[in-house]
């Protein structure tokens, strides 16, 4: 009978994981988490006054659907939570979805970490102060204060939750979430607040349990002073040798010691706290907080530091200004060369003219004499030596406009440098952390070169936090010359991501690179970058031919002609596509050598072919008549074996 159960319970557990390990049912229950974000977050409220907390979760939101889902699913419950009331909510979710729509996707957390926290306070103060005007109705001037505030915090806390681990931003959305789950009580005995912050009270950090008994107290669903509760029933579980059990049932025996003291004789929310201490049992167990000790902490404060360095020294260089070109002095020493041989020089009105031309003739072509515009007795000896000014003034120029080249890109590097050094500090306390990989890649690429040497570079491996690499470079050109600008362009970006530099900082470093060895336009970049724990997929290009993404719909091309790097360090930028692999999805990366267009007519004969083979067919089908190398690379996913 027990071998029986046993085996029924792994049967079970098998066929779990691998509804878990589907795409399309990862991407319903994400889906969902957000709708049921945006409708339990509406309810949130303080002084029976709505909260803009749904805001701040739209402003630090990925975009695209899922944005969508919990913009729906707090416009439903601003109305099913407030009513008429909700009116405000409503304008805040459309402002929100605005916004995320406009904004997001792009990396401003980092670049700009202030932007969209600000936005969200600033739409919160406009509509307060819009309805204040408009209807005469709105909350005291304490609470409009506190709504701003909560919109630029919620935003910020949700950003960094979203985006990276911060243990002091993890307590405050689950006070956050507590506050909301509050005003939520299917039946009256079982509020899903009371609920959440039992679960806190037993398996979080004592912050996580001080701060949810805090909102608790915020919400105004009981006068027995919940902070107190979880405080103590957070430090039974201290006790030496005490049984789990009894650990599991501290916040409602916690609760049955507390309220009578303070003259509460209502004892139903004891029922949620219990039956929030015993779910705790399914969540997964705590991870210890780090602490800034031993090797570990010196090491952190080294990197901050040294990366606090390469920040200043970018200011410093930020503030360089260059020194204006004395245009004037040009004109003169132009006109001095040509009166000092000229035979006329004694006596000649013309002399002190030709020294105050005006600097605009260094800026035009002069053709012939009849352009000069000042009268002279030897024009021919006058238009020569201004011609020789004008090439002095476009060299100094063309020198300034180098120095400035380099200064950028000494800027980027320190600036890539100090962001790299400062994540892995924070990095540092997770190290032994694991990640979970859903997906394994598989990578066939095939090239054809009519010489020994081929221009295309291609290389795939694996980065930090389970991030898979793919990288095409084609090197300009045929021959030994190409294959050594694309092999140096793989190789550097090669050990910068396995390194863990993101993967702009990464193409923005080859670029600085290639335009300060003059070597702009020498190659192209294709560089994929796979997250193996959900299967999304960044691809980015700097010059390189399109790609194509075959679906189950049919070919979808993805990118087009642009500048290659090294042309410019400020001027140009990589561009980047966000998509999806995990659906059975294949990418297909083409050097500029294969006519793409050609091979995606014959698509219907690509399916269902193994990458290797599918590759051999595209660089067949699309295989030009120039002498440019081509190559095809294929990249796939599959679900991970369980």
């Amino acid at each position: 009978m027990m071998m029986w159960i046993g085996s029924s319970v792994r049967r079970t557990g098998r066929l779990l994981r691998r509804w878990w390990s589907a795409p399309q049912l990862r991407a319903a229950l994400e889906g969902s988490g957000y709708f049921l974000g945006g409708l339990i977050l509406s309810a949130a409220s303080l002084a029976h006054t709505p909260l803009p907390l749904p805001l701040g979760l739209l402003c630090a939101g990925p975009g695209g659907w899922p944005s969508l889902l919990l913009s729906l699913g707090s416009v439903l419950g601003y109305r099913l939570f407030w009513g008429a009331a909700g009116l405000q909510g409503l304008v805040w979710t459309g402002a929100g979805l605005a916004v995320c729509l406009a904004l997001g996707g792009r990396h401003l957390e980092r670049t700009r970490p202030l932007l969209l926290p600000s936005l969200a306070a600033l739409t919160v103060a406009v509509t307060g102060l819009t309805f204040q005007l408009l209807h005469h109705t709105g909350p005291a001037p304490w609470l409009y204060l506190l709504q701003t505030g909560l919109a630029f915090g919620s935003a910020k806390i949700a950003a960094v939750v979203l985006h990276r681990r911060d243990p002091v931003m993890d307590w405050l959305a689950c006070a956050l979430a507590v506050l909301a789950l509050a005003q939520i009580a299917p039946i009256p005995q079982l509020d899903l607040g009371m609920l959440a912050a039992g679960m806190l009270a037993v398996a979080a950090p004592f912050p996580a349990a001080a701060l949810a008994g805090l909102a608790l107290d915020l919400a105004q669903i009981t006068v027995t002073p919940m902070t107190a509760v979880l405080s103590l029933s957070f430090l039974v579980r201290l006790i030496p040798r005490l049984p789990k059990w009894m650990s599991h049932l501290a916040p409602a025996a916690m609760y049955l010691v507390v309220a009578p003291l303070c003259g509460v004789l209502d004892l139903t929310p004891a029922i949620a706290l219990g039956a929030g201490g015993i779910l705790s049992g399914l969540l997964p167990p705590q991870t210890p907080i780090s602490h800034r000790r031993g090797e570990t902490g010196l090491a952190q404060v080294r990197l901050e530091l040294t990366a606090e360095v390469l920040s200043e020294a970018e200011q410093l260089l930020l503030e360089v200004q260059d020194y204006p070109i004395d245009e004037a002095a040009l004109i003169i020493k132009g006109a001095a060369r040509a009166c000092s041989s000229c035979p006329c020089r004694k006596g000649c009105k013309d002399t002190a003219a030709a020294q105050t031309m005006p600097v605009s003739v260094l800026h035009r072509p002069l053709i012939g004499t009849e352009d000069l515009p000042v009268h002279c007795r030897k024009p021919g000896r006058l238009l020569l030596e201004i011609r020789r000014s004008q090439d002095q003034f476009r060299s100094i120029r063309a020198d300034r406009d180098r120095q400035r080249e380099y200064r950028n890109a000494m800027i980027q590097q320190y600036r890539f440098l100090s962001e790299y050094l400062q994540d892995l500090s924070d990095s540092l306390p997770r190290r032994g952390e694991t990640l979970l990989q859903r997906f394994d890649v598989q990578v066939a690429a095939r090239s054809n070169s009519q010489e020994d040497r081929n221009g295309d570079k291609c290389a795939w491996f694996a980065g930090t936090l389970c991030r898979y690499y793919v990288v095409l470079c084609d090197g300009m050109g045929t021959g030994e010359a190409a294959a050594q600008e694309g092999r140096t362009a793989v190789t550097m970006l090669r050990r910068l991501l396995t390194a863990g530099w993101p993967a702009e900082h990464a193409l923005r470093g080859l670029n600085s690179l290639c335009a300060l060895r003059s070597r702009g336009g020498a190659v192209t970049v294709d560089l994929t970058e796979i997250d193996l724990q959900n299967g999304k997929t960044s691809l980015y290009k700097w010059g390189a031919a399109p790609s194509y993404l075959l679906t189950r719909t049919g070919p979808e091309k993805i990118g087009t002609a642009a500048p290659p790097p090294g042309l410019s360090v400020t001027g140009i930028r990589e561009t980047v596509d966000k998509l999806s692999l995990r659906r059975g999805e294949t990418l297909i990366l083409l050097s500029d050598g294969v006519d793409g267009e050609a091979a995606m007519r014959r698509a219907g004969e690509l399916t269902c072919q193994e990458p290797g083979e599918m590759a051999s067919k595209v660089l067949r089908y699309g295989r030009g008549m120039g002498p440019d190398d081509a190559t095809a690379a294929v990249i796939r996913l599959t679900p991970v074996t369980l």
